[in-house]
């Protein structure tokens, strides 16, 4: 007996963008179609601008602080195009606001626990600069002070921060966000609500690979299919293989510790454990010279990279703040105006 035909899957498994974008027989003034147009080809420059030269480049402090840069720069950009629009808070359909608002406090918590990671990791790094500084008096007492801050980076690094495990769920409801509002009668919100849904991919896809990257796992790696209407779509697609493809086969060969920058400093304390606890002299040991020097500039790279991914994703957490509180003073200011003007009608039909 032959098994019955699976349904076929539908193209857009959170629903039709283009429903509410493009109903029958409907135009976008020219005006608004270079806005969308000019918003969609910056965004698909720097979708191909995040794409690694090589695939393990993408498990590295650096990239994903290239990521959050070119992801601040897309809100950035969703924040131009709002002010182009001139599209008044009060124009704005109670549901697209729900969705913004949904949407902000979800990216807040997920920055707010990527940064409790970031000063994790930063707390490592002190234990192995401590241990350092320790070893430059070449003294028995002192070499002991050092193998125990180098100990406390590597229980650092073998530990886990259950705060991780909080953006699972967060993704999914970013996730869920996909399927956008229906617009009805208004051609600039057609135009907002579709940039807004190349922000969305983006914003989803970075969250995805610094979780990725942060975790060690691939479970939340989203797998978005975008439809070739956008102009950004090929370059989505080539960022998003590469990358997917590339952590992926990095996180299988059972790498412990994930970023490339992390990896080179654990690399040279493993080294440099077992001569302190063998009672090197530091200060005739040709070996151990050079491999405290390596491990000294190795820090140097991650102090630097840990400085300025924290820097950009506290950057992006104002950014959506902002815009969050812009929005709420907005609605706040606009309930007022129409308060001001019921009791003003009030008062001339009492005359």
């Amino acid at each position: 007996m032959s098994k019955p035909q699976e349904p076929q899957r539908p193209l857009f498994p959170f629903g039709n963008p283009f429903r509410a974008l493009s109903p029958k027989g409907s135009r976008l003034p020219q005006s608004l179609v270079n806005t969308l147009n000019d918003f969609e080809e910056s965004l698909a420059g720097r979708l191909k601008s995040l794409e690694p030269k090589v695939a393990g480049d993408v498990l590295s402090l650096s990239w994903l602080e290239l990521a959050m840069r070119s992801l601040c720069d897309t809100h950035y950009g969703i924040k131009n195009l709002i002010s182009t629009l001139d599209l008044p808070v009060c124009d704005w359909e109670e549901k697209w606001v729900d969705v913004y608002l949904d949407i902000s406090v979800k990216l807040l918590d997920i920055c707010i626990i990527f940064s409790s990671e970031l000063s994790r990791l930063n707390q490592g790094r002190l234990f192995v600069q401590c241990g350092l500084h320790n070893l430059e008096s070449h003294s028995p007492k002192q070499c002991d002070r050092a193998r125990s801050f180098l100990g406390g980076w590597r229980k650092q690094t073998t530990s886990r921060n259950p705060k991780i495990d909080s953006c699972c769920s967060l993704l999914d409801g970013l996730m869920a966000s996909l399927d956008l509002p229906k617009v009805k009668n208004s051609a600039k919100g057609k135009v907002l609500m579709r940039a807004m849904y190349g922000v969305k991919v983006q914003t989803i896809f970075v969250c995805s690979v610094f979780h990725a990257a942060l975790s060690g796992s691939t479970r939340k790696l989203v797998e978005i299919n975008v439809a070739d209407s956008f102009p950004w779509a090929a370059s989505f697609s080539n960022l998003r293989t590469s990358v997917n493809d590339g952590v992926r086969s990095c996180l299988a060969s059972g790498r412990t510790i994930t970023c490339k920058e992390l990896e080179v400093v654990d690399a040279n304390v493993m080294k440099l454990y077992p001569m302190i606890q063998d009672g090197v002299d530091a200060g005739e040991d040709v070996c151990f010279n050079e491999t405290v020097a390596q491990a000294s500039k190795s820090l140097e790279t991650l102090s630097q990279a840990l400085e300025l991914l924290t820097i950009c994703v506290d950057g992006f957490f104002q950014i959506v703040l902002s815009g969050r509180d812009a929005l709420l003073c907005n609605l706040r200011a606009d309930s007022k105006a129409s308060h001001q003007k019921v009791r003003a009608n009030v008062g001339r039909l009492a005359i």
